[in-house]
């Protein structure tokens, strides 16, 4: 039974940081990666960060050279550092993984946990 528990969300003023945090259990970190989303009320889920099983990461530009994501495979953990948060990085940010599925001449890696979401609030 896979359970993804973010934390670290809550209310924060324009140019400060938050450090979210998702423990995570019944997963294996290995072939495919983890990933933060995040979602504002009327519109759709975005990806923001993601790093892959051999922890290549990403990031959206909107976010690209504020985020840093890191996994900690021992502590069972993905992390996401946000600074110099702005009003538009306000929303619900979810912790994600994946799991290969596709076919076996064409796997692919896609989303099939979440966790329950975390607000974050910059003012």
């Amino acid at each position: 039974h896979v359970q993804l528990v973010e934390s670290g969300g809550g209310s924060v003023q324009a140019g400060g940081s938050l450090n979210l945090s998702c423990a995570y259990s019944g997963y294996t970190f290995a072939m495919c990666g983890m990933a933060w989303y995040r979602q504002v009320p009327g519109k759709e889920r975005e990806l923001v960060s993601r790093i892959s099983g051999d922890h290549v990461t990403m990031y959206a530009d909107s976010v690209k050279g504020r985020a840093t994501i890191t996994q900690e495979n021992a502590k069972k953990k993905l992390s996401l550092q946000l600074k110099s948060l702005q009003t538009e990085d306000t929303a619900v940010y979810y912790c994600a993984a994946e799991t290969i599925g596709g076919t076996a001449s064409n796997p692919e890696c896609k989303v099939s946990y979440w966790g329950q979401g975390t607000q974050v609030t910059v003012s």
